[in-house]
């Protein structure tokens, strides 16, 4: 398992690692290169129960994908804007457990390896599936996501609060969605 996580390291990165490493012995090393592996992935590339088993989905059987999707491999992937700006990824996905729906993708922005970079809840509605570059598209420009509403990953905001969610959604152009309460 090492030795493919290494495998597929050296292909994922832009850096290169020695021509003559092809395993480790390190343990330590080597768990710390498969967690950066895998949030280097896409949806296919973390798929462990062969949801999207084929590159078309218009075949039949090939799987849910691309209107049904498990939550668990879209956390990580990349979100761009229309000019192809990387502008973070996915960090979490919040449920609105009164509708049964994705609320909120949570986009982190800016830091390396989690330090100094700031997260953003961004609705689902106004996020896209790219499943030709297989990330997620976001219509706003690099400059306004740093502006925009956002906060660090020990402060959340209250996501239910319905005048936060109202705020959220104009910023985004989206129309927020209310429910019943929960029982």
């Amino acid at each position: 398992m090492i030795n493919v996580a290494l495998r597929r390291l050296k292909r994922h990165i832009s850096w290169r690692l020695p021509a003559d490493v092809d395993e480790f012995n390190d343990v330590p090393v080597a768990h710390s290169m498969m967690f950066f592996l895998e949030i280097m992935m896409n949806y296919t590339e973390r798929d462990t129960y062969g949801m999207y088993k084929s590159e078309s989905h218009a075949e039949a059987g090939a799987g849910p994908g691309p209107e049904l999707m498990g939550a668990d491999t879209l956390v990580g992937n990349d979100v761009h804007n229309q000019s192809d700006e990387k502008l973070g990824d996915v960090k979490e996905i919040m449920l609105d457990m009164r509708s049964g729906k994705v609320a909120y993708a949570v986009l982190s922005f800016g830091g390396f390896l989690g330090m100094g970079e700031k997260l953003f809840a961004v609705p689902w509605s106004a996020l896209t599936l790219d499943t030709e570059n297989k990330c997620f598209v976001l219509n706003v420009d690099k400059e306004r996501l740093e502006n925009a509403p956002g906060f660090d990953k020990d402060q959340w905001p209250d996501m239910a609060d319905p005048e936060w969610a109202k705020n959220i959604h104009a910023y985004y152009g989206t129309e927020a969605t209310t429910d019943a309460p929960l029982h």
